[in-house]
């Protein structure tokens, strides 16, 4: 159970059972259900006080349902204080013996009851689902085939040893880290670096797990075993991470550290004191009053019910927050950073500019590049493809491995490839601006004559640039984090607005550089791909694009935008924000409450009666206030802003069918 109130198992749960456990509805946490059980025998007890049944039934009944509500608190509270650990929860412990002891058993119960729904609705909101490590898994292919002695041979991953030779064909997944010995070829790294286009491989290159061989055949010296390759590390990572966070003290137990034992000593030097300088009894039941008088049930339900209300409230807005630790920690978020691909942007390459020669129309460009792409799957191919989209396929169309294409268009020979196997020509100034503006630049040949340049890019969200601002304005340091080549990224961000760029980097980098952000000043990590996840983990905060990532991205994540509309960022932190000053008001309130009843407890100004009558409404007053945390104010010229009605979770905008 979680921790969130001092009471409950502070080891992070991070096995596949106990997964599998994780309550999705209210009745189904116990605490919840206990509660529920408690209430009603209360209830019980309280009806039979008013219809002056035998005092034993009215006792039972309230004793029953101290039991009921106790068992969802006591017997971790005991454990924690075998390990010398103690919390809110164990005041609350100390605060019903002292009732018992008084003789009031339904002021216990009441407390017990009380408590109970507050971990309860604790456990509800950090109730999560963590399979992202198992989706790491997808990405190694479960066959690698390694040439020995001359021969191929299929074996299990796990069995590769360093030196290996393996093979890898068009199409299919490297099973560890290497480096191309022969073969050239163009790989899919999105998966590993966020980097949109596929990069070129070629002899000497290092290669690393999960990427994608293109079109051409590879062999791959074996440089590190199944258990010691990249995703092997981002997994060692995210474990590591998402235990820091685990343990991490929240709100609650922070306060209660200092507090339960300043009020124990308290308690037990006013019992001294008193019983030498008067009447024992009178001054024990007074200490008694005082345990009780100090028991922060205000502070115990109104952080979860504040929890419940603002995860309920940003999941209107568009953001899935997963638990009240990650709600407090997004509030003192001061540093946020951002990934590139599939995050500042669509990832979605598309034609950005065209270079033709005199004698040549953009048009003319288009349509035989997109008679030559018109069979290829590669991401250029599709961005041309999009930009002409009446064309005729090209004929005899064969791929060049790491290089383009070549086929007949109009009964004329035509290529389409890179500069370097292509030459620009008078283009070559072309080309080198829309290289400096980020963009891959393809080269057209038509008829044995260059007769174009094609500019693909990954275009920022339009919204990009406005939201850096107002994080900008909201007093946060913005930084871009990519596996994009410098010249791409740095294009992009000045576009943005972002003036903190790292580029080139792999998933151990970002991480690293998210640690080195978190010495400086709390910081939230943005991404959207399985790339980005130890730096999620990493992070304070991990947010996940959550209609775009992947599902490794969003699990591991503290908070996931559920659609495409980058806005949701600033605007689910300033949530976050005012929710955190909602909660501290209410820590503010109980903490005075009391310092008010303590003395006036000790001096027997107040009984017992009266101590937890108080304590009920000064409940009834931050529930009140912890409520307010569900208000929010959705962006404009957004479906909820118009009709009160967000778009389906998960479904991203292009993806929906028609009236949906």
């Amino acid at each position: 159970m979680s921790d969130a109130c001092g009471c409950g198992d502070d080891a992070p749960r991070v096995d596949g059972a106990a997964e599998e456990r994780e309550p999705e509805r209210l009745w189904q946490v116990s605490e919840l259900r206990a509660a529920a059980v408690a209430g009603v025998f209360l209830l019980a007890g309280f009806i039979a006080g008013l219809v002056d049944a035998p005092r034993p039934v009215g006792v039972g009944l309230n004793a029953v349902a101290l039991l009921v509500g106790a068992w969802t608190f006591v017997p971790n509270t005991l454990k924690r204080l075998a390990k010398g650990k103690i919390g809110v929860g164990t005041l609350m412990t100390i605060a019903a013996v002292g009732a018992v002891v008084l003789g009031e058993v339904a002021e216990a119960a009441m407390l017990a009851f009380l408590y109970s729904i507050s971990e309860g609705l604790e456990e509800y909101s950090v109730a999560r689902t963590r399979r992202g490590l198992r989706a790491l898994l997808t990405l190694v292919p479960a066959e690698a085939t390694v040439l020995r002695d001359g021969q191929q041979v299929t074996i299990d991953p796990a069995q590769l040893r360093v030196g290996d030779l393996l093979l890898v064909r068009p199409g299919e997944r490297l099973a560890t880290d290497g480096v191309i010995r022969t073969g050239r070829s163009a790989l899919d790294v999105s998966a590993l670096t966020g980097e949109s286009v596929p990069v070129e491989a070629n002899p000497g290159d290092a290669v690393y797990a999960g990427s994608i061989n293109g079109t051409g055949a590879i062999e791959v010296q074996v440089t590190a075993t199944a258990a010691d390759n990249s995703l092997a590390r981002i997994v060692r990572i995210v474990e590591t991470e998402q235990s820091r966070k685990g343990a991490a003290q929240r709100l609650a137990d922070r306060i209660a550290k200092p507090l339960v034992p300043g009020i124990m000593i308290l308690a037990a030097l006013i019992a001294v004191a008193g019983a030498l300088a008067g009447d024992p009894r009178t001054w024990i039941e007074r200490a008694l009053v005082v345990l009780v008088a100090a028991s922060p049930c205000a502070l115990a339900i109104s952080v979860p019910v504040t929890v419940v209300a603002a995860i309920g409230a940003a999941s209107r807005i568009g953001a899935l927050v997963k638990g009240g630790a990650a709600l407090e920690t997004l509030g003192r978020i001061r540093a946020v950073a951002l990934d590139k691909t599939g995050t500042l942007t669509r990832n979605e390459p598309t034609v950005v500019d065209i270079a033709t020669i005199d004698t040549t129309s953009s048009d003319q460009v288009l349509r035989v590049a997109a008679a030559l792409e018109s069979r290829s799957e590669h991401p250029l191919a599709r961005a041309i493809l999009a930009a002409a989209p009446d064309h005729n396929p090209a004929a005899d169309v064969e791929a060049v491995t790491g290089a383009g294409l070549t086929g007949t268009v109009d009964n004329r020979p035509a290529r389409l490839g890179r500069p370097g196997w292509m030459h620009p020509g008078t283009l070559g100034e072309h080309v080198t601006a829309m290289q400096t503006a980020g963009a891959t630049a393809v080269l057209v040949e038509h008829d044995g004559t260059l007769i174009g340049a094609i500019a693909v890019r990954d275009e920022l969200r339009p919204e990009a640039a406005d939201v850096v601002a107002r994080l900008h304005a909201d007093g946060y340091t913005v930084a871009m984090l990519t596996g994009d080549n410098t010249r791409t990224a740095t294009a992009l961000a000045a576009q943005a607005g972002i003036g903190e760029v790292h580029a080139d980097l792999r998933p151990e980098d970002k991480s690293r550089i998210v640690g080195a952000m978190r010495a400086a000043r709390p910081t939230a990590m943005v991404g959207d791909g399985v790339n980005d996840a130890p730096a999620l983990a990493t992070a304070d905060v991990g947010i996940a694009m959550g209609a775009m990532g992947t599902d490794v991205a969003i699990e591991t994540a503290d908070v996931a935008l559920m659609g495409e509309d980058l806005r949701h960022l600033p605007q689910t932190l300033a949530h976050a924000r005012r929710t955190r000053r909602i909660m501290l008001q209410n820590v503010g309130l109980s903490l005075g409450l009391i310092t008010i009843l303590i003395p006036l407890a000790a001096f027997g100004v107040l009984g017992l009666a009266t101590v937890v009558l108080i304590h009920e409404l000064a409940e009834i007053v931050v529930i009140g206030n912890g409520v307010r945390a569900g208000r929010t104010h959705p962006l404009p010229n957004t479906p909820l802003a118009v009709t009160g009605r967000s778009q389906p979770v998960g479904v991203p905008e292009r993806a929906r069918p028609p009236g949906l």
